[in-house]
């Protein structure tokens, strides 16, 4: 197994979780979280952020004297958790689409945010060794950040270093000034920043058409994310709206323009065959992860009984996490005012004649689904990096599972007028579950950087568990403000030219209600869920996974997929996990 050799001796005591780098920290996680809010609302996309953390750290840092590699990894951590937390505008939106919420309320948002976050960070300890120490993924982005580290490290050439630190710097800032001078000329209407057209496609009445947006902040973010996920999401849209979109469109003749007739086919079929798609990866990836998930608690146990026997010290520096005592304390102290949102949520809602059976259900729903999705995303981000994770499979799956266990063992005893407030009260669980996954999809990823920085554990587990609380308290506030300012597609009231979509929070909130008032097309998932199946298996016999007489009847549907895998540079050690 390939096993990493840190940058410095693992004896070496450099200092790490600083003031000063704590506050830097913060500082950057405030204008890196606002910015992932907004891309993930417009674009459905947000982006991981430890790089570009790690370079500003490393030039403003330099200038104070005395910075180490350490100490820069914390920033990043630090800022990288906060951005990452950003994802859980995937779900908490579709309370305002819904009609519940007209607003974001601090508290309430705040404690969906911080507390699901912090049981992210400590459900995912447990995995470390399993996954990062134990595991030869590849985590690119967390190998990329650690190389991005040692270049503008000290260790380095002094000059080189000092001439990577001044560009990088000089590249954000130059980025940024632009950007923002092109999203001023784009206000000024002098340039067109979005345009859209719709078209039928010969003689059956298919309908379809494109939207096409121009922004330098989205350059960046695909430069960011990589050509092949970019490449993945053009083949998604080319799947979607040359694919099924004309196909539903004559099948299901509808009155009005060419936008209503492909918008329609799209908001009520399309999407929800690629979330039949999704769930069936998610699902797929969670069945394999079984055997990580546990020798990654072996591990910790094992840890904790060195602990316990005086041994601690023979424990290497760079292997000493958080111990596993103070991680089920922390958990059950989080879960206290999670049960107390949940039931004042559920007050609210006028729930109260299930109440005690909400309450509790659902902090079980938190704690059992929260460490599956954990051990799913980290295991993902290892794979393919934390940007390239599939959170929208995990929202989707946690979104169904709440609401068939609220339709199965609650709905049958409300009135039928309370459906709205189970679709809210099945959105806020799902809020929870899915803080849990944004922050386990970053911190194997952080901590990845870390073992090949020759960092410590729990010191960076500690800046995780910061850069979540000021996470936490940035974003409340700017989805309110860009609710003010754009609105989200769909609204009553909303300018459509400003909307922000929000495709992910519109879906699940979708689902939620389709389950609950029992209005969801289960052909589309289903339809959805066999070309996941389909998928899987053909790929997974292209790689060899399978008997090769029992896949020679997939190998047709095995080339595109197996085609797309060269993501990898070559390295096909790694082609088997993909799914």
């Amino acid at each position: 197994m390939n096993r990493s050799i840190p940058a410095t001796a693992a004896a070496s005591s450099m200092r790490e979780l600083t003031v000063r780098g704590v506050i830097l920290g913060i500082v950057i996680t405030l204008v890196f979280t606002a910015a992932n809010v907004y891309f993930g609302l417009k674009a459905g996309l947000t982006f991981a952020t430890s790089i570009p953390a790690a370079v500003i750290s490393m030039a403003l840092l330099k200038g104070l004297g005395g910075s180490n590699m350490q100490e820069n990894n914390i920033v990043q951590t630090l800022a990288s958790a906060a951005g990452t937390l950003s994802a859980i505008i995937f779900v908490l939106p579709g309370l305002v689409m819904v009609g519940w919420w007209s607003g974001f309320p601090f508290w309430m948002s705040f404690g969906v945010c911080a507390l699901g976050g912090i049981l992210g960070v400590m459900y995912t300890i447990p995995l470390r060794r399993a996954l990062v120490t134990g595991s030869d993924l590849p985590y690119p982005e967390g190998v990329a950040c650690a190389e991005v580290l040692k270049v503008g490290s000290a260790a380095a050439s002094g000059s080189a270093a000092e001439q990577e630190n001044k560009a990088g710097l000089l590249a954000v800032t130059l980025s940024a000034l632009v950007s923002a001078g092109f999203a001023v000329v784009v206000a000024t209407r002098i340039f067109a920043g979005n345009v859209a057209t719709y078209f039928r496609i010969g003689d059956k009445g298919s309908a379809t058409g494109f939207d096409f947006s121009l922004s330098f902040a989205l350059f960046a973010v695909g430069h960011l994310v990589g050509l092949w996920v970019g490449l993945s999401m053009l083949l998604g849209l080319l799947i979607g709206w040359l694919g099924l979109v004309p196909v539903f469109t004559a099948l299901h003749p509808a009155a009005g323009s060419l936008v209503d007739v492909a918008q329609a086919a799209w908001a009520q079929r399309v999407r929800f065959v690629g979330a039949g798609t999704i769930g069936v990866a998610a699902i797929w990836t969670l069945v394999k992860l079984v055997r990580p998930v546990v020798s990654g608690l072996r591990g910790a146990m094992a840890a904790a009984r060195v602990r316990k026997s005086g041994q601690a010290d023979t424990l290497p520096r760079t292997e000493r996490d958080l111990p596993i005592g103070l991680v089920g304390l922390i958990t059950l102290i989080s879960l206290l005012p999670i049960g107390w949102m949940l039931l004042h949520f559920g007050l609210v809602a006028g729930l109260r004649a299930q109440i005690t059976l909400l309450v509790i259900g659902a902090l079980v729903f938190v704690v059992l689904m929260s460490f599956f999705v954990s051990a799913v995303c980290g295991y993902m981000a290892g794979l393919i990096g934390s940007s390239n994770s599939p959170l929208s499979g995990v929202g989707i799956l946690v979104i169904i599972a709440a609401a068939l266990l609220l339709v199965l063992g609650v709905a049958p005893s409300l009135p039928v007028g309370a459906q709205p407030a189970l679709v809210a009260f099945a959105l806020f669980v799902t809020s929870v579950v899915f803080a849990v996954a944004t922050i386990a999809n970053n911190n194997l990823q952080d901590l990845k950087t870390g073992q090949l920085v020759d960092a410590t554990p729990w010191k960076q587990q500690v800046a995780l568990v910061i850069g979540v609380i000021a996470g936490a308290a940035v974003i409340p506030p700017v989805l309110d403000l860009l609710l003010k300012a754009y609105g989200f597609a769909g609204m009553p009231g909303t300018n459509p030219a400003l909307a922000l979509a929000a495709p992910q929070a519109a879906l699940i909130s979708a689902l939620a209600q389709g389950v609950i008032e029992h209005k969801l097309d289960w052909s589309m998932i289903g339809l959805g869920a066999a070309i996941g199946v389909v998928i899987v298996s053909s790929t997974n016999c292209w790689r060899g996974a399978a008997r090769p007489r029992a896949c020679r009847r997939w190998r047709w549907a095995g080339h595109l997929p197996a085609h797309l895998d060269h993501a990898d540079g070559g390295d096909r050690r790694h082609r088997r996990l993909d799914f």
